[in-house]
């Protein structure tokens, strides 16, 4: 097994050359023994979902073989964007969850995210892991599997979280990443005029990357956003934790921008004194306007799990990264949900007559760090 696939936020490879059924089995095994022994149970309950890549199910039957050889029971909710199996953590109370997902890498690779008590594994518990492996200081036991479909629950709870005070119209690109097998259903529930693109689950990617920080990929929102009189498209990464968007003429919108209008609402809502976690990327336009707005912004570290950390740290309701990542704390799980994240946006824009574009018009325009 080769160390190098075991990363600072999760655990990554080619498939077939770095990862296949057996090195997901053998991590399954060696995080069992860890959520084991975090939380002091002989049988924690792990969800386990993957994206719709085609190596996907393969690789997480290894994982949950694994994941029950130590002891441990699973929970297994199927092809579900990275988000979906956050949420079915909280929602069903596992002690643990691990995705399979390439996110917004090439079809050929896949990888593993792993979370135990709802905060997600990275550095050196990842590193631990691969010692595990590599020492064979694995459990033995017998856990059960429990197969659950949640897609359609998942979907009843996020659109009742919002009313929209106006009628919207979107454009929605998934890219044909796992974000498709809840997008459109979504909004449509949530009450808005859909404009579908690459909406169809296909995990060979046929029309373009599904990653909205390449402004090559919104080509096709662009277009069709400016074609229709929409009040804005977005766009997800290819298992739906990063929120690309652009306004009603087509110009993109970065990630620090949308962060700074969920603190702008946030303070609205909240009154002054909240605070916003942004990183290093995020341009200047952010920490200026929701300071002098009656914010605290505090920049850290990129990196959506060093960013989880210190929004807890902090008693944060709200960080996020130029890269898409946002998280909500505020009325939310505070995790990295760009579906979610979209519905919210949609709602905040209902709620004004002026349009995003209007609204991103008012900050000062700077320049942010490129993501590479």
């Amino acid at each position: 097994m080769e160390s190098h696939i075991f990363r600072q936020y999760d655990i990554r490879g080619i498939v077939g050359l770095d990862l296949d059924p057996g090195v997901t089995e053998a991590v399954g095994r060696a995080f069992a023994s860890h959520v084991r022994a975090a939380t002091n149970s002989e049988n924690p309950r792990i969800a386990v979902g993957c994206d719709n890549r085609v190596s996907s199910p393969e690789l997480a039957a290894g994982l949950i073989s694994g994941i029950t050889a130590a002891g441990a029971d699973v929970l297994d909710i199927g092809t579900v964007p990275t988000p979906v199996l956050y949420w079915a953590e909280c929602a069903y109370g596992t002690d643990a969850a691990v995705q399979i997902t390439g996110s917004h890498n090439p079809p050929e690779w896949n990888g593993i995210k792993l979370t135990c008590g709802r905060a997600a594994l990275y550095g050196d518990a990842i590193q631990e892991l691969y010692g595990r492996i590599m020492h064979k200081t694995v459990d033995t036991g017998e856990g059960n599997v429990e197969r659950k479909e949640v897609l359609d629950e998942y979907i009843e709870d996020i659109a009742g979280r919002f009313t929209l005070e106006r009628p919207m119209k979107v454009a929605v690109d998934c890219g044909n990443g796992s974000g498709a097998l809840v997008a459109e259903k979504l909004f449509k529930a949530l009450g808005v005029e859909v404009t579908p693109l690459f909406c169809d689950s296909d995990g060979t990617f046929p029309n373009h990357h599904p990653d909205p920080t390449v402004d090559a990929n919104l080509e096709d929102l662009i277009a069709t956003v400016c074609a229709g009189s929409h009040d804005l498209g977005v766009a997800f990464d290819g298992d739906a934790d990063r929120l690309g968007a652009v306004d009603e003429d087509g110009q993109i919108v970065r990630g620090d921008l949308l962060l700074l209008l969920f603190g702008l609402d946030l303070l609205d809502r909240k009154g002054p004194g909240q605070r916003l976690v942004f990183d290093v990327k995020c341009s200047q336009a952010l920490p200026e306007v929701f300071e002098a707005s009656g914010g605290e912004p505090i920049m850290w570290k990129t990196g959506h799990s060093l960013q989880k950390v210190k929004m807890k740290e902090v008693g944060a309701l709200l960080a996020g990264e130029l890269s898409g990542h946002i998280m909500v704390a505020d009325e939310y799980y505070g995790f990295d949900d760009a579906l979610y994240d979209a519905c919210r946006l949609i709602w905040i824009l209902s709620c004004s007559q002026r349009s995003l574009g209007e609204r991103v018009g008012d900050f000062p325009a700077y320049v942010s760090t490129a993501e590479i």
